[in-house]
């Protein structure tokens, strides 16, 4: 009777085990999940005093782009020391050449490139519609 029962358990415990699904790997996972295209641009960024277009105060973590939407959030990244802030796109410009991106006081305060005056830097904002269509990132 023990034996038959025994028997019995290992059948369930096998055939339990039989009908459990793996976890998916991080493959399979990539390809069922909708994917959000990121964008990126590296280059030159300085910073400015800030814009009479927008009432901001120093502390305001802003910034001006040639082709940014206003109000879009992107994550500007020091190459250098990895450091990063997310600022808010509320101005045009640089003009300066070579220039990606003027940060305001703070957002270069807090890079820790006021200093030098000029740092360079990862651009990167996530959304379905890439609008740096030279810039996206492969």
């Amino acid at each position: 009777m023990q034996a038959s029962l025994s028997g019995l358990l290992l059948v369930l415990a096998v055939g339990g085990c039989a009908g459990q699904q793996q976890p998916p790997s991080p493959q399979q996972e990539q390809a069922s999940s909708p994917q959000v295209p990121q964008c990126s641009q590296v280059g030159m960024a300085s910073w400015y005093r800030g814009s009479s277009r927008d009432r901001v105060s120093p502390q305001d973590l802003v910034a001006a782009h040639r082709n940014l939407p206003f109000g879009t959030p992107v994550q500007v990244t020091d190459m250098n020391t990895g450091q990063s802030v997310v600022v808010r796109i509320n101005d045009r410009g640089p003009f300066g050449r070579g220039r990606v991106i003027d940060l305001s006081r703070s957002a270069a305060d807090q890079l820790g490139i006021r200093r030098d005056g000029v740092a360079r830097v990862r651009l990167e904002w996530t959304g379905w519609n890439c609008p740096l269509e030279e810039a996206r990132s492969n």
